[in-house]
């Protein structure tokens, strides 16, 4: 794969000045610890913690995959792959997922435009095959979002397709240094990406009026689901106080986005304990928020590194202030349905701390 948001801007961040930040370039490319040792540190979580593969894509290295599931018999575990190899691990395994994250960018022309010719058939097949040989999971369909996409129009493609269980997606912002001076990322914003979520909360609330059902979109469900219950939230994906990054040495950070900064470094499976790691908060700006409780914070990583400086970083947040202001419009209907008993808010709930960005 050589995913244009992906790989391509990486190799054009080549040699960038990553600020103050001390990196540790020589992790190795795959696992180097013993499975002894994550069974050994994983001895120290609760009985109910999930063990999340991510990559890379992890279906390169199945036989460790395979090997630490055995290992683990009583855990839940999570996937987070780009779909191509799905129809090369075994069912057996591929059952045992709580949630499958899949790389799905939109239709197939869209996720071919970003991903490589074919892909999209490709993981739709791969999808239809594990259905039918027993996966009754969770299917997450994660997106990466630019400006070539249209997000209503790409999401409702989604999340309207039987073998997709629900959508999230990211923006495609704040991870290089490079791309941000090539981009008109606030024009897009401002006339397409923000009036196109506010049609989106429109579709999805009118779904809910006529045919009873919430589509679990993360974004909207997880914001609204606060909003109902009025809950603050921590940084919503979990990263540096509920979900950690175990690197390929052993070494742990907030999120697999921090490896290799090791001034985040918060612990060692060989030495520490999932109960004594270091937490990470976000700082300012965002302790500072008024919408805080609600967005949590949305990226640690961005938060930390600002790799498009304060003007970029303002003109992210204003994506997530659209998204929080045009859900809280929404909640007087939201509510009626509620009170008619037409949805349920157990219809809001979905799986915590699975690695999802619900603030994108």
């Amino acid at each position: 794969m050589q995913c244009l948001y992906c790989y391509g801007k990486s190799c054009e961040d080549f040699g960038k000045d990553f600020n103050e930040f001390d990196l540790d370039y020589s992790l190795p490319s795959s696992i180097a610890y013993q499975t002894e040792s994550l069974l050994a540190f994983l001895k120290g979580a609760s009985a109910d913690s999930t063990v999340i593969f991510y990559g890379g894509e992890p279906l390169l290295a199945q036989d460790k995959l395979k090997e630490m599931m055995d290992a683990l018999p009583d855990r839940k575990f999570v996937l987070q792959t780009n779909g191509t190899l799905l129809d090369q691990l075994n069912s057996a395994y591929v059952n045992r997922f709580e949630s499958i994250f899949v790389s799905l960018d939109g239709n197939e022309t869209l996720t071919d435009q970003y991903r490589g010719a074919g892909t999209y058939r490709k993981v739709m097949s791969n999808l239809k095959a594990i259905r039918e040989t027993g996966y009754s999971g969770e299917i997450v369909a994660r997106m990466t979002v630019a400006e070539a996409t249209e997000i209503d129009i790409q999401v409702l493609d989604l999340i309207r397709n039987p073998l997709i269980s629900s959508v999230h997606w990211q923006l495609d912002a704040l991870f290089w240094q490079n791309d941000y001076p090539k981009r008109q990322f606030a024009k897009w914003v401002r006339e397409d990406y923000n009036p196109r979520i506010r049609s989106l909360i429109e579709n999805w609330v009118d779904h809910m009026r006529t045919d009873g059902e919430v589509w679990t979109i993360y974004p909207f469900n997880g914001i609204c689901l606060s909003l109902l219950t009025n809950q603050p939230t921590n940084l919503r994906c979990g990263a540096g106080w509920f979900v950690f990054n175990i690197q390929t040495d052993g070494h742990i950070t907030p999120c697999p986005v921090m490896a290799g900064m090791k001034d985040y470094y918060v612990g060692d499976i060989m030495k520490d304990s999932p109960r004594t790691l270091r937490k990470v908060p976000v700082t300012e700006p965002c302790t500072s928020c008024d919408i805080l409780t609600v967005c949590g914070g949305r990226c640690l990583y961005a938060n930390v590194t600002k790799r498009w400086g304060t003007a970029g970083f303002d003109e992210v947040c204003q994506t997530v202030r659209n998204l929080v202001e045009g859900l809280t419009e929404a909640m007087p209907e939201i509510r009626r349905l509620l009170q008619s008993q037409e949805i349920s808010l157990e219809a809001f709930k979905s799986p915590s701390y699975n690695g999802c960005e619900v603030i994108p």
